[in-house]
């Protein structure tokens, strides 16, 4: 969500809007107004302490927040107001009350589809569930990523006339096939790029990697290497390697800086995306635009940006039998690889690309202003 939000405001800069990008202060050393880039400013609002929170906890200061911008537009009003994530949506809704600012609502990810997958684990502040519907009515348009969270959306009670599909985006100059590549152990390797929660479905990936003798599995992401021993997650994965023999070809890199991420992508025989499910999910385009096949669940995001057959294959999620399959086929055929990296790299610089999102965006927020 950050990176989507810092290159949505680079893109829409570079076609010449003035954008300003408020977010919580979370540290007391931190100026009131930073300059991003040519055309993007960064406002640090003070709501709530100036200390990271937690995100499943900054609810009772999204209030402060709202007041914040209330002060704000009253004096400077902006054209058109775009939040992202239900409780920034919140302090928007807030800050615009009154003032005739149309707000555009992007969610990212819907308490809906959190609380089905992950049930009584779910940490989301109660009240997410209905205060998202309400957000969808009260905005002048909804923004939706992808496909499948429009059904969602319409499952809500949202009509589907208000909702743009808009996906995320990637940079296809820093993502390319061309560059350096980590370096590799000699086995193929499958590399899976992704925080270490149980809903990423690594250990799917762990039990396909036992139907793939010789090949290796590489995943980054996490804390950083110094802390993956006291990584309650990390120890689960490597508990259910060792019992199905695999733990000597599985690697963790812990959180890997965004400056190695296009050379790790590049080193990879395969990117594998298992996860239980994903309201977008940015690894298969940044995979993509690297020129490197992905396997995927068939979930979310996914569902749009990989092209089943062509970009890379689709398995249920859950199912690494059928993981297993999916990457073997592209693990013994060298010349299938080469021309699913070549179909990806070419469908990301055809639909992904930040200026296309940008222009997107734009087009929603013109129609919000004719309205």
């Amino acid at each position: 969500q950050n990176v989507h939000v810092a290159a949505l405001a680079g893109a829409l800069a570079d076609l010449g809007h003035q954008v300003t990008v408020y977010t919580r202060r979370d540290s007391a050393d931190l100026p009131p107004r930073v300059p991003l880039r040519e055309g993007v400013t960064v406002r640090h609002v003070p709501a709530g302490p100036p200390r990271p929170v937690p995100k499943d906890e900054l609810l009772p200061y999204m209030t402060a927040f709202g007041a914040y911008l209330a002060r704000q537009w009253t004096a400077e009003p902006p054209d058109v107001v775009h939040a992202h994530y239900w409780m920034s949506g919140l302090a928007a809704q807030r800050g615009a009350r009154g003032l005739g600012i149309p707000v555009v609502q992007t969610y990212h990810a819907l308490g809906t589809v959190k609380h089905r997958h992950q049930g009584e684990a779910d940490t989301s502040p109660p009240g997410r569930i209905p205060a998202e519907a309400a957000l969808g009515r009260a905005c002048h348009r909804i923004i939706a990523t992808c496909r499948d969270e429009v059904r969602e959306l319409r499952a809500m009670g949202l009509t589907a006339r208000r909702v743009r599909i808009v996906p995320c985006g990637v940079d296809p100059e820093r993502f390319t096939p061309h560059g350096p590549v980590l370096p590799r152990s000699g086995r193929p390797r499958l590399l899976q790029v992704a925080r270490l929660v149980p809903r990423k479905g690594a250990d799917t990936a762990v039990a396909a990697l036992a139907r793939l003798p010789g090949a290796e599995l590489v995943i980054a992401g996490g804390p950083p290497p110094e802390d993956l021993g006291s990584d309650p997650e990390a120890e689960r994965l490597r508990t259910l390697a060792e019992q199905a023999g695999v733990l000597d070809r599985l690697t963790f890199l812990g959180g890997v800086p965004p400056e190695r991420m296009p050379a790790l992508l590049r080193s990879a025989d395969v990117v594998v995306c298992p996860a239980r499910y994903e309201p977008f999910g940015i690894v298969p385009l940044e995979a993509m635009a690297c020129g490197i096949p992905v396997v995927a669940s068939a979930v979310g995001g996914h569902l749009d940006t990989i092209a089943e057959g062509t970009t890379g294959r689709l398995f249920p999620a859950g199912d690494a039998e059928a993981l297993a399959e999916a990457a073997r086929a592209l693990l013994d055929a060298p010349a299938l690889r080469a021309s699913y990296g070549a179909a990806g790299r070419r469908r990301v610089l055809t639909r992904y690309g930040w200026h296309r999102i940008a222009a997107a965006t734009q087009a929603v927020y013109a129609e919000v202003l004719r309205a």
